[in-house]
């Protein structure tokens, strides 16, 4: 018997897999987009978030169909487009099936200090007295605002000392749009001195070496919370090869944190001509500013302050590159910043490399915080042994004081450097809220750690608070008092870290979640704590499930008969 092999008849799909494309999306993508004779400059990579910032503030919302748009016109997977809409806290995605969310959002922060005033019950209070099908109410990381807690974000308008009434007033009004104060334009800031150093460098008048050494001399050290010098910093990036760039990081996500954005509403161009005078010691090709978008009138005030530097001449138009962040914590952390500057979800990278080496574009980049360029021409202005000679307790040099919390005048301190907790709330702060007794601080915000009020006498520094296991970091000061809930305020913290994990590593990832389960126990076990703790800090990634056990072990260690009187059993 003769057998006859027969061969199937292959078989190809009709179509690609996927949804289909479909065109009047990608018509209303390049409407929203703009100029068409741009159209091959904005299909680079690392304008993806930006674009989808492009979708979201003009649709309210990220729709899918949009979205595939964006993949055809960028000529990037879909996949890439998903996987970085939905790291962002900021952007909704909305898909083909689902109801796209209300026309307005109302964020309540619920950051630390926002909760000791009250958030949680005013959120409630909003959720309940709010048209569901006009309006959503959702929580928010903190929002920059500590100051004036609790803060409600209506829209994009922010609202401090929120109270119910005043969020329907202005939702009924439709007053929704940020809304900035008064600042100093260019011709104001040239007229005090202003840019003259930048001049200086430019002509040869002022050396790079010149410069790097007053910064040594004031021991002016990065302000973002590593403390690391940053002429060193400059030394390093200047031994790499060229093109370099420079990316200013002004995405303070830090609860409690808030004087960068104290300095850039009000001197925009001090900060600018810092951040053009470390550019220029680097020779940067460009320079990047990462905003975190919580703070949206500070977008508006630094794009016309560019505008104003590129009409004068002092700044080549397309030099400065503003980036816009899109909620999440993670990407103050300066490889996940420059990720995010590529148009990638904001995950730390592991070092070494460090960013230096290769930072942006894969090339050497210089990283600074906001605070630290600012100070750069004051100090040349003003002498090295000026910043220098202020300092208590043998430390030397000023900082800026993010003050909230029970104190009766919270805001921007600045105050010389090795000022004491106590000092800093006694001459700065007008003392603790009446009823309200100092029963602990936060040194460094929420990861800095945490101690009791029998430690306010040690020096407020870099470098004073490691016997302790604690760190300035930012400077954010929260201030705990008597009245406060202590198991609500660790369950805060750590559900914050929880929250904003980026979820690459497991140590970070399983570990504040459990911790937070942990916490939320009426028994404490302190070995058990102990243990997940060092686990995290010993493996994980970057700083943020490193550094997100500091506040339990520092209530562990100083606050066993606080916890005890408010029912928590400490066991261990």
């Amino acid at each position: 018997m003769t057998v006859q092999t027969v061969t199937p008849q292959r078989r190809f799909r009709a179509k690609s897999r996927g949804r289909d494309l479909e065109p009047a999306a990608l018509d209303e993508l390049r409407v929203l987009l703009g100029d068409e004779q741009r159209f091959p400059e904005l299909q680079r990579r690392d304008l993806l978030i930006e674009h989808l910032h492009v979708i979201q503030d003009a649709q309210g919302h990220l729709p899918l169909r949009l979205m595939r748009a964006l993949a055809a016109f960028m000529n990037l997977p879909m996949a890439a487009i998903y996987e970085t809409a939905t790291f962002y806290a900021h952007f909704d995605v909305v898909h083909d099936d689902e109801a796209p969310p209300p026309a307005m959002t109302i964020r309540v922060c619920d950051s630390l200090s926002c909760q000791l005033a009250g958030a949680e019950a005013l959120r409630r209070e909003l959720a309940t007295g709010m048209d569901a099908d006009q309006v959503r109410v959702l929580r928010a990381p903190c929002m920059g605002r500590c100051e004036m807690a609790p803060v409600v974000e209506v829209g994009h308008r922010h609202v401090g000392f929120a109270t119910r009434d005043r969020v329907a007033t202005i939702v009924a009004e439709g007053e929704v749009h940020p809304q900035m104060g008064a600042w100093q334009h260019l011709d104001d800031y040239c007229c005090e001195g202003g840019y003259d150093l930048l001049a200086d460098c430019r002509a040869g008048r002022v050396s790079v070496d010149q410069l790097m050494q007053t910064l040594e001399t004031a021991n002016l050290r990065g302000l973002g919370g590593a403390g690391f010098p940053t002429f060193k910093k400059w030394y390093f990036v200047r031994q790499e090869s060229e093109p370099r760039y420079c990316a200013i990081n002004a995405d303070e996500g830090e609860p409690g944190t808030f004087k960068d954005r104290y300095y850039l509403e009000r001197a925009p161009h001090r900060f600018l001509e810092g951040a053009l005078v470390s550019a220029w010691a680097v020779n940067a090709q460009g320079l990047y500013i990462y905003l975190r978008d919580e703070y949206p009138g500070l977008h508006r005030v630094l794009h016309e302050a560019i505008a104003e530097l590129e009409s004068a001449g002092l700044a080549p138009p397309g030099y400065i590159v503003m980036r816009r962040g899109a909620g999440a914590y993670i990407c103050g952390e300066e490889s996940a910043m420059i990720e995010s500057l590529e148009g990638k979800p904001g995950k730390p990278r592991h070092r070494p490399p460090f960013v230096a080496q290769r930072g942006l574009f894969d090339r050497p980049t210089l990283v600074n915080n906001v605070e630290t360029v600012y100070w750069i021409p004051l100090i040349w202005q003003r002498g090295a042994d000026w910043f220098a000679s202020h300092g208590r307790h043998g430390r030397n040099g000023l900082r800026s004081f993010s003050v909230s919390g029970r104190v009766k005048r919270p805001g921007v301190h600045l105050a010389p450097a090795g000022i004491t907790l106590r000092e800093l709330i006694d001459e700065y702060c007008d003392g603790m809220q009446e009823g309200h007794a100092l029963a602990g601080y936060l040194p460094g915000g929420a990861s800095g750690g945490m101690l009791p009020a029998s430690k306010a006498d040690i020096p407020l520094d870099f470098d004073t608070l490691q016997e302790e296991d604690c760190f300035i970091g930012s400077a954010a000061i929260i201030v705990i008092s008597d009245q406060d809930d202590l198991r609500r305020v660790a369950t805060n913290l750590l559900a914050f870290f929880a929250d904003e994990s980026c979820g690459q590593c497991t140590p970070c990832r399983v570990g504040t979640e459990k911790m937070l389960t942990l916490l939320e126990r009426d028994e404490w076990n302190v070995d058990e704590l102990t243990r997940l703790s060092q686990v995290m800090m010993d493996a994980s990634i970057c700083g943020l499930g490193q550094a997100a056990p500091n506040p339990v072990l520092g209530l562990l260690k100083d606050f066993r008969e606080p916890l005890a009187a408010q029912n928590v059993i400490v066991k261990g």
